[in-house]
């Protein structure tokens, strides 16, 4: 029974944040399960196309990069053992990738998409660049506005993602964001998606399971 209740809380968040997404101007998608959403970001996939990948936990837990180079896409993804000058020039030829392919830190119920990054890289992508983007998040990055959404990106993906990269960052021992001006930081750049961007095809598929950080 509790389940069930838990089932359907999580039903009704994600229907709210997927009116709210279309009204803003993103092609919306609901699906029950990863292995729905991992079809559904397949399909939109052209063959042929070279897809690039930004540094996303999602888009890993569904193994949609192993299946994308099973079926002879190129694929262009810095999460490979290569030096710091390698990776930099791989994450800039996946901003000129025909489909981009990532998450999003929170989206808001009201249809905004936060993220956050170190770089820049990924949310550049996000923006600008890619004909295409693809954006799968779980239904637990979804949060009620704006400021809880940017509470989300920083004291949960923000410190787990230091935390995977053994970031020496005062978040990786406390547990919680203090906005450090560590040089090892994965917070230096937060952008607001209010809107679909003009000239970037935008995706957003919902999942109703928990996913990524």
């Amino acid at each position: 029974m509790f389940e069930d209740i838990k089932n359907k809380l999580h039903e009704l968040r994600i229907n709210a944040a997927a009116k709210a997404l279309e009204s803003n101007g993103f092609k919306t998608y609901v699906s029950l399960s990863r292995a729905e959403a991992k079809e559904i970001v397949m399909k939109l996939i052209p063959e042929g196309s070279v897809v690039g990948v930004g540094g996303s936990a999602t888009i890993r837990e569904l193994n949609i990069v192993e299946e994308l180079e099973r079926r002879g896409i190129k694929v262009i993804h810095h999460w490979v053992k290569v030096s710091p000058e390698e990776s930099l020039e791989i994450r800039r030829k996946a901003l000129t990738s025909d489909v981009y392919l990532s998450s999003s830190n929170a989206v808001t119920l009201d249809g905004k998409l936060i993220n956050i990054d170190a770089s820049g890289n990924r949310v550049a992508a996000l923006m600008f660049g890619p004909k295409k983007v693809i954006i799968v998040v779980g239904r637990n990055k979804l949060t009620r506005n704006l400021e809880e959404g940017l509470l989300r990106a920083r004291n949960i993906a923000g410190v787990a993602n230091a935390i995977r990269l053994n970031y020496k960052t005062p978040c990786t021992t406390l547990g919680y964001c203090v906005e450090c001006k560590n040089a090892e930081k994965p917070c230096n750049v937060v952008v607001i998606m209010e809107r679909k961007p003009s000239n970037t095809d935008v995706h957003v598929v919902l999942v109703n399971d928990d996913l990524g950080f």
